[in-house]
Parts: C-alpha cells; structure tokens; sequence
C-alpha cells in the first residue's frame, strides 16, 4: 500500500531542474571528469591517468554525458593505433563551469582538502582569483542572503492571478 500522497505527488524529475540535471552530472565521478575536461583531458587514457576510477565506471559516465550532449566524442587514430574517441565539451557542457565553480568555491570555504592548498579558478589574462555569484540581468552582484527560491508552482500561481 502507498503511503498517504504518495499518488498525487509529482515526480521530482517532472518538476525540478536540479533533479533532471543531476540524472546526468549527479553520479560519483562525474564531476571530477567533468574537472578534468575543463582542464584539457580528452582522451580516455587522460581521464583515466588523472583519477582513479574504474575503467568500467569511466566508460559509463563518458556514455552518459555524451548521451546528454554534455560531451561530444570526436574519432581519432594514433599512428598504428586502432580508431579510438577523444570527448570535448559541448557548449552545454562549456555551460557547467559555473556549477564546478560553485562545487570548488563551496569546498575551499568549507571542505579543504587535508593536504592543504586549494584549486582556484583564475582570470585567463592576468590570473585574478576568480568566484561564482549571483547577479541580477543587469549584471548587479546579490548577497546570497538576498536570494530566494522561487518554485515553479509559485510562478505559476503568480501567472495565473496576472
């Protein structure tokens, strides 16, 4: 038997960003793989070398995040090698660095790594320490004490009453 609501509870998926988006970034090492994109890795043996994942578990993800036009996979041939891909960023995948941002900022300030020193992510031209905010359309920062959820069934409503 079902628990009480349980029928007329949407699915998360069908109502949320952050659940769809996690179907596709949310698994243990994607967002390590997708760090090391960012960084220059395109081939399987660079991820690979890079993190100590399963080749298995790299191959699925890889999958995944092609799957979701997150990466692109691009034939290449070493000379006397068989055919093998290279993976590059999509433009929806370029579109991530801000959440990998957000991840790495949130982690120096609460979760630094027990080694000590912390990545960063700089300016190309002059390496000026760089962070992820919110800003308004008019490009003016928010303190994220100011920032509010709005769910979507309340912007709907809103609409409505409009």
């Amino acid at each position: 038997m079902s628990s009480k609501g349980e029928a007329t509870r949407p699915d998360a998926k069908a109502t949320c960003s952050i659940a769809t988006t996690l179907e596709v970034v949310g698994e243990k090492w994607t967002p390590l793989i997708l760090r090391e994109a960012f960084a220059g890795s395109t081939k399987f043996s660079e991820f690979r070398e890079a993190l100590p994942v399963a080749s298995d578990v790299l191959s699925d993800r890889l999958r995944t995040l092609v799957d979701a036009g997150v990466l692109e996979r691009q034939p290449y041939r070493e000379d006397g090698a068989r055919e093998r891909f290279s993976y590059h960023l999509t433009e929806s995948g370029r579109e991530l660095l801000p959440v990998l941002g957000a991840l790495m900022q949130w982690g120096n300030a609460h979760r630094p790594p027990e080694l000590g020193g912390y990545s960063a992510y700089v300016h190309a031209s002059d390496a000026t320490p760089l962070k992820v905010a919110f800003v308004t359309d008019s490009d003016e920062p928010v303190d994220i004490a100011e920032v509010r959820v709005r769910r979507r069934r309340e912007a709907l409503a809103e609409s409505q009453v409009g």
